[in-house]
């Protein structure tokens, strides 16, 4: 996993001490391993013994793991190579989809140990049931992964709406017509569980496990558009915890109704219900690849559709640049299979309304669609690097089901 990270900050007692440098050695293998404890020692600048004594403890945790001797080429006797475990805490991501459910695990190497998905319609659903069928997913795929000989550190949902900062209540998710959802009332993982909008997660997916540069925006597409904001490897999430809601930014203010209340919003352009009405389509699911299909194949309301939505997509992003001088922007969701056809006309935009100078890179996600979920499994991850002694072996206090 790579990508600018900050253990947090800890006491200056001895234990606190302690578990910074646990915390240290454990992202170093993340970032840089296999190493042996002689390149932990030279990359964090603690002597070897200090470094073998904290990974002798970390592996007896079930954090690390001894590959044995590795072959450095260097005169002297060969190290034994160290890694993550692939048999200790696990992160659990879960999304709620306007159109599907998923949830996955991954261990801490990155590698997704298992998935499960369903492909439901989830407007105007109660919120209640929709999360009892996630609560289950969740619970499959925990299953799986103590077959395997992992255990859930933790739960985190990605959803496409307003999180309010630090809880579990959705505010608004007007796709899904919800209203002040508190997550917690209905998933019982406890103080396992977090809960944030999908654009933030495919963002933290975007800087760890493809290595974005660390001031970005972040911009993702299902039924609804949202974005992220990253400044110094770290999401700005404004005051409420809003931050990114470029969807409602209004890209002609005498335009449609949006479901928010707002007129023009860039979602009556570039949402995926918008593309579909422009090019006269129809479709059940994600219509991503129908609208791609249709456009490669030359028809022209397609075509005239995915360059509208490039232009709309232009003027919003505009003024985020402006405003914020990021060095680039990312599209990522469903905005990634249909790039080639938004990006002619927004990079068009984009020229017109910012300065020479200022135009940032424009970049097309490689994660697509899976951001989100892979950033929710991957948040729990970070929590055990950043802490490892709240995470020891043995089962996790954490998560419950």
């Amino acid at each position: 996993m790579s990508g600018p990270r900050r253990p947090p900050a800890a006491e200056n007692t001895q234990q606190g001490i302690r578990r910074r440098n646990l915390s240290l050695v454990l992202h170093t293998v993340a970032d840089h391993g296999p190493l042996s404890r002689a390149a932990v020692a030279g990359r964090i600048g603690l002597t070897r013994a200090a470094v073998s004594s904290l990974v002798d403890e970390l592996i007896r945790t079930g954090l690390l793991t001894d590959l044995g001797l590795e072959q450095s080429g260097t005169v002297g006797r060969p190290g034994s190579a160290l890694s993550l475990s692939d048999r200790g805490p696990c992160g659990i991501g879960a999304e709620v989809g306007v159109d599907h459910l998923a949830a996955v695990a991954v261990d801490l190497r990155g590698r997704v140990r298992a998935r499960a998905t369903a492909e439901v319609d989830n407007r105007g659903r109660p919120a209640g049931t929709v999360l009892a069928e996630l609560a289950a997913l969740i619970d499959r795929v925990g299953g799986t992964a103590r077959a395997e000989g992992l255990r859930p550190a933790g739960v985190a949902v990605a959803v496409p709406g307003l999180v309010a900062r630090d809880t579990h209540t959705v505010v608004r998710a007007p796709n899904l017509g919800w209203r002040e959802v508190d997550l917690g009332a209905h998933l019982p993982y406890g103080p396992a569980l977090t809960v944030d909008n999908e654009a933030n997660l495919g963002a933290l997916a975007e800087l760890w496990l493809e290595g974005v540069p660390g001031d970005f925006v972040h911009v993702s597409a299902e039924i609804g558009i949202g974005a992220a904001v990253v400044v110094e490897g770290r999401l700005l999430r404004g005051t409420h915890g809003f931050a990114g809601e470029l969807g409602h930014v209004p890209v002609r203010p005498e335009g449609p109704r949006c479901p928010c209340g707002g007129r023009g919003c860039l979602e009556q352009y570039a949402g995926e219900e918008a593309l579909l009405r422009a090019a006269g389509l129809t479709a059940k699911g994600r219509p991503e690849g129908l609208l791609r299909a249709r456009a490669d194949e030359g028809d022209p309301a397609a075509r005239r559709a995915l360059r509208a939505a490039g232009t709309a997509l232009g003027i919003a992003l505009a003024g985020t640049v402006n405003l914020l001088d990021p060095r680039a922007i990312v599209l990522g969701g469903s905005l990634a299979r249909l790039a080639p056809w938004l990006l002619p006309s927004l990079e068009r935009e984009l020229t017109r309304r910012t300065p020479q100078d200022g135009t940032p890179a424009l970049t097309v996600s490689r994660l697509g669609t899976e951001g989100p979920l892979l950033g929710a499994a991957h948040s729990v991850i970070r929590t055990v690097l950043d802490d490892p002694t709240g995470h020891r072996g043995g089962a996790s206090t954490r998560y419950s089901s």
